[in-house]
């Protein structure tokens, strides 16, 4: 650390930058991981902290499944100080997460739609994110990872701390999941 305000200030000038524009990603992780829009805020600001506390010592192509890994991190040692590991992985589903409004596009680039469109498609994106919310931690992790947060298997890999094959049977696994849970929401047979 230094002492030098300059540098200091150039240092935060960077990291404002480099991970200021992945926030939205690293607090959306954080609601599905945590289940609570006030934990998810605690995570996303301490990952923020950590990272810029070690900022100087990054040297990889991209912050962004840095930033996430900081983040899975933060979190899975909050549940370890809790305790609550096991009941999170249980499939209870938390009231926040289906509370929590959808991220839409502006106004001037949705297309118009009409009242009964726009009441199925809220309601298609409530069961969807209350079914993804459902989902055991690991598959859950992933399906936001790569759907939400649209990272390749190979960062999801280093995010994860996990092989790529691994990822991969997750995604398979999670995905199937969740067209099953989807499939009996709607009242389709699988």
């Amino acid at each position: 650390m230094t002492d030098d305000p300059e540098i200091a200030h150039d240092k935060a000038q960077r990291f404002r930058e480099a991970a200021l524009p992945y926030l939205d990603d690293v607090y959306t992780l954080a609601r599905y991981l945590m289940r609570n829009t006030a934990d998810a805020e605690d995570a996303a600001q301490e990952c923020y902290l950590r990272a810029l506390r070690h900022f100087d010592l990054y040297r990889g192509p991209s912050v962004k499944p840095w930033l996430l890994a900081i983040l899975r991190n933060v979190c899975n040692a909050e549940f370890e100080r809790r305790g609550k590991r096991e009941a999170l992985d249980d499939g209870t589903i938390a009231d926040d997460i289906d509370r929590e409004p959808a991220e839409r596009a502006p106004l001037w680039q949705r297309p118009a739609a009409t009242p009964e469109t726009a009441l199925v498609q809220q309601q298609q994106d409530d069961t969807l994110r209350r079914l993804v919310a459902g989902l055991p931690q690991q598959f859950r992790e992933v399906i936001v990872l790569r759907e939400i947060n649209e990272l390749s298997y190979q960062e999801i890999a280093e995010v994860a701390g996990v092989p790529v094959g691994t990822v991969m049977s997750r995604l398979a696994r999670g995905r199937k999941m969740l067209r099953q849970a989807w499939q009996a929401a709607e009242g389709s047979t699988p």
